[in-house]
C-alpha cells in the first residue's frame, strides 16, 4: 500500500514536542533530522554516557510517515496547536509502496578499505575474489565499515598488522575490527563489548566469515596483554577507559582508538599520554583516529 511522507521544520524548543504530536495523531513513524545535515553548519550531537539527554538540533526537520488519504494539512494544524506553536513549514510526498528489502539493501554496496580489504554485504559478490574479503550485513550492532571512524581504524589495521599479533577490540560492535585483524593474519584476537546484542552479532559475523575470535562481555574479560589494541567507540567512555585499555596492552604494543569528533582529539589524547608515545592524529571527515606506541 502507499503512503504520505510528511515533513515539518521546527525550533529545538518545539521538534520533540512535534513529535509526539505526531505520534498521538497516526503517524506510523516519526524521525527528527539535523536540518543543516551535510552542510557546513552541521551539528553532531550523539549521547554520550555521563552527558545526559543528546537533545536536538538548533534547525530540525521532524518527519512521520502516514497512510494514504489522510488529510495531512489537518495533522499539521493540530500538531502544531498540541504543541503550542503557530503552523510550521511543510511538505507532502507520496511514498509508493515498493519491496523494502531490496530498498535497503540498495544502499549498501561493498566497501573498498586501503586496497585490500572489502567489507562486502551477503547480497553482493565480492569485486576483487582474490582480496580479503569480510562479508558483513548491517545489523543489531554498529560497524558496517561505511562509517569513518571504523572506516579509519580499518584503514589502520591493513597498515599496521604483520601477522600473529595478539589483537583486542574493545567496544567490539559487529565484531568487524576483530574479524578484520584476523584476515589481516592476527593470532589471539578477543573482542569486548558492553552490549549482550553486540556479542551474540560479533559470533555471528565471525563464524560467517570463518575466523577463530573471541568475544565476550566486560565482566568475563580475561587478563590480557595485547600487541595491538584498538577502540571505536566515542570520547566520553574512551577517556574512562584509559586505564584499562593501557593495562591491557603491552609494554611496546600499539593502540588506535576511534569514535572521536576532531575537537575532541586533543583531550582524548591527552588522557592517554601517561602510557602512551601518541602519534599525530589522523582525520576523516570530522572524525578523528588516534594511535600510540605503549613505553
Amino acid at each position: 500500500m502507499p503512503w504520505q511522507s510528511l515533513r515539518m521544520e521546527a525550533g529545538a524548543d518545539a521538534a520533540e514536542a512535534l513529535s509526539d504530536a505526531l505520534m498521538a495523531l497516526g503517524a506510523l513513524s516519526v524521525g527528527i533530522e539535523d536540518a543543516d545535515a551535510e552542510t557546513p553548519d552541521e551539528l553532531p550531537i550523539f549521547g554520550e554516557p555521563g552527558t545526559g539527554e543528546p537533545g536536538v538540533w538548533r534547525r530540525n526537520v521532524v518527519s512521520a510517515l502516514f497512510d494514504d488519504g489522510l488529510n495531512l494539512a489537518a495533522v499539521v494544524d493540530a500538531a502544531a496547536a498540541a504543541a503550542g506553536i503557530v503552523r510550521p513549514r511543510y511538505t507532502i510526498e507520496a511514498v509508493p509502496e515498493q519491496d523494502w528489502v531490496r530498498a535497503t539493501q540498495s544502499q549498501f554496496d561493498p566497501i573498498p578499505i586501503a586496497g585490500k580489504l572489502w567489507i562486502v554485504p551477503s547480497w553482493h559478490s565480492a569485486p576483487e575474489p582474490g582480496a580479503i574479503n569480510i562479508v558483513l550485513d548491517p545489523g543489531l550492532a554498529f560497524g558496517t565499515g561505511s562509517h569513518p571512524t571504523t572506516h579509519l581504524c580499518l584503514a589502520w589495521l591493513v597498515d599496521h598488522l604483520h601477522g600473529a599479533e595478539k589483537v583486542l577490540d574493545y567496544g567490539c560492535g559487529s565484531g568487524i575490527l576483530a574479524i578484520a585483524a584476523k584476515k589481516l593474519g592476527a593470532g589471539e584476537t578477543l573482542g569486548v563489548d558492553i552490549d549482550p546484542q553486540a556479542i551474540l552479532s560479533s559470533r555471528q559475523n565471525a563464524e560467517q566469515n570463518m575466523v577463530g575470535a573471541d568475544f565476550c562481555l566486560p565482566d568475563a574479560m580475561p587478563p590480557y596483554a595485547a600487541d595491538v589494541v584498538v577502540a571505536n567507540i566515542l570520547s566520553i567512555p574512551l577517556k574512562v577507559l584509559a586505564p584499562v585499555l593501557a593495562q591491557a596492552c603491552r609494554q611496546g604494543g600499539r593502540i588506535a582508538l576511534s569514535g572521536i569528533l576532531a575537537e575532541q582529539a586533543a583531550e582524548v589524547s591527552a588522557a592517554y599520554a601517561a602510557w602512551f608515545d601518541m602519534a599525530a592524529p589522523v582525520f576523516m571527515e570530522n572524525w578523528t583516529l588516534l594511535t600510540g606506541t605503549k613505553r
